[in-house]
């Protein structure tokens, strides 16, 4: 994945706090002297996380709900240098109970969890092209694979953004970009606190270890756990009736 011209690494994590997106890092075979940008709202929670990282780390300002300054966002992480990797891992998970009740949170998670990385990964796929090479890491999940009525807001901002990711990787098919699309199921962790684990659970680290074997391969879809590729063909064959009594 990194170069062989004797620079070091640079990779962007969009999402720079995320449990899975620095799971990926911390799997990677990445040399010590690898750049990594961490890009987030809160700069504090990036230095600590970065700390913990056995790379060269640094905070880049990033608020996915100003679409107007991602462009600038991605120009800074490219102005220091080509960009090896860059990971899409932004994300919240808003009960669907809250956004029943106020739909301006169904915006919000709909604009952090979709609309955010098609701006950002427009803008960062322009700058990867241009260079001839790299890899980009779409965080999408097995929710796009049929929406629930348990958190069908945010099932339906992942099926946008799974569709953009495949979009994407035929857009850059040929100009030396890969995108490697990832689908886990039920992650527990930060994101997922006080829900109880559904079948077929896995936990960042996990997503971290099956990301990091797909891109030293040539996988450009990954289920995590691999069962889930088989359940989602099954899922989509359930009869609606049935599917709507399901609670989760």
């Amino acid at each position: 994945m990194f170069d062989n011209l004797g620079r070091p690494g640079r990779v962007l994590l969009l999402g720079g706090t995320s449990e899975i997106g620095l799971a990926i890092l911390a799997a990677l075979s990445a040399p010590r002297d690898t750049e990594v940008l961490l890009a987030g709202r809160d700069e504090q929670r990036l230095v600590a996380a970065g700390k913990e990282l056995p790379l060269r780390c640094r905070a880049l300002v990033f608020d996915a709900l100003e679409p107007d300054t991602h462009q600038a966002v991605i120009a800074e992480a490219f102005a220091g240098g080509p960009l090896d990797l860059v990971i899409a891992a932004t994300g919240v998970l808003t009960p669907q109970d809250a956004v029943d009740r106020d739909p301006v949170l169904a915006a919000r998670m709909i604009e952090t969890n979709f609309t955010s990385h098609v701006t950002t990964l427009l803008a960062a796929a322009a700058g990867l092209r241009s260079q001839g090479y790299g890899t980009i890491v779409v965080l999408s999940s097995v929710a796009a694979v049929r929406p629930r009525k348990a958190n069908y807001v945010y099932g339906s901002a992942k099926a946008g953004l799974d569709a953009f990711a495949r979009g994407l990787t035929d857009a850059l098919a040929g100009t030396g970009v890969r995108v490697v699309l990832v689908r886990p199921g039920f992650v527990t962790g930060r994101m997922t606190a006080g829900l109880s684990a559904a079948p077929m659970s896995s936990t960042p680290a996990q997503v971290g270890a099956a990301v990091a074997t797909a891109l030293d391969g040539g996988a450009a879809v990954v289920w995590v756990p691999r069962a889930l590729a088989g359940l989602a063909i099954a899922i989509k064959c359930v009869p609606r009736p049935v599917w709507r009594r399901m609670r989760r």
